[in-house]
C-alpha cells in the first residue's frame, strides 16, 4: 500500500496536465484509441523528461522502495488510461 501511494504522489503533479490534455483530446476527436496511443507518447516524454534532467534524483526514492524506473511509469501509465477511459466516456455521454 506504501508504494501505491508512494506512485501516486508521483503521478500528483502530472494530473493537472494529463487533465488538459484529456479536455483537449475530448474536445477534437472523443475516440478511446488515439487517446490511449498519445497518453503513450506522453508518458514515455514524462519518462525521457524525467531521465534526463535534474529529476532523475526523485527516481532514486523510488528504486529505495523496490519500484523500478519502468515499473513506475507503467503504473502511471495505466493509472492515466483509467482517468482518461473515465474522462472520455463522460465527456462522450454530454456532447
Amino acid at each position: 500500500m506504501h508504494r501505491f501511494l508512494a506512485i501516486l504522489a508521483f503521478y500528483k503533479p502530472f494530473v493537472v496536465w494529463s487533465f488538459i490534455v484529456n479536455a483537449i483530446i475530448g474536445f477534437f476527436n472523443p475516440h478511446l484509441a488515439p487517446a490511449l496511443i498519445t497518453k503513450l507518447f506522453l508518458t514515455v516524454f514524462a519518462w525521457y523528461y524525467v531521465h534526463e534532467t535534474a529529476q532523475k534524483r526523485k527516481l532514486t526514492f523510488y528504486k529505495n522502495l523496490g519500484i523500478s524506473p519502468v515499473r513506475l511509469f507503467f503504473i502511471v501509465f495505466v493509472i492515466d488510461c483509467i482517468l482518461t477511459i473515465i474522462f472520455l466516456t463522460i465527456f462522450k455521454e454530454f456532447t
